[in-house]
């Protein structure tokens, strides 16, 4: 089974400025709601470990490698629980100037695997809600560093 979640927003800040926050791993835990900790490096295949909190839900901690890195466009990690195919997630961060100076972002995940369709629900709820929050925190955070 293969499920999508996609969430939007748009920054009035320039993708640089977007980027430079989404790749500060470790400062993660100073304004994201969502991956409240996060280690390593964004080049392609290195490994993170990041600690999620989705809202309402239970703590974990991923491993995914960073599949695409494209600098101030697409940042890309598959995350796999255990062995490919029983849940595998590819979450993914694209960002597109905007004719103001800003930045649409996409905040998205491609599912897929056998556990998928028994974890929808959560997903739809509580995943969701969690990249929601991160968006507007990642907003808040990069629109202030336009005003510094």
């Amino acid at each position: 089974m293969r499920h999508e979640l996609r969430t939007e927003i748009k920054i009035f800040a320039p993708p640089e400025t977007v980027w430079d926050i989404l790749t500060d791993l470790e400062r993660y835990a100073d304004w994201n709601p969502f991956i409240v900790e996060a280690k390593g490096n964004t080049s392609v295949g290195s490994k993170l470990v990041n600690q999620l909190q989705p809202p309402g839900g239970k703590a974990m901690t991923i491993k995914p490698v960073v599949t695409v890195s494209d600098t101030a466009q697409t940042l890309e990690w598959l995350g796999l629980a255990g062995i490919r195919g029983l849940f595998d997630g590819r979450h993914r961060f694209d960002l597109e100037a905007t004719q103001s100076g800003g930045t649409r972002l996409v905040h998205s995940e491609k599912f897929s695997g056998i556990f998928v369709r028994p974890m929808r629900r959560m997903l739809d709820t509580q995943t969701k809600a969690g990249f929601e929050a991160m968006n507007v925190a990642l907003k808040k955070r990069a629109e202030s560093r336009r005003k510094s």
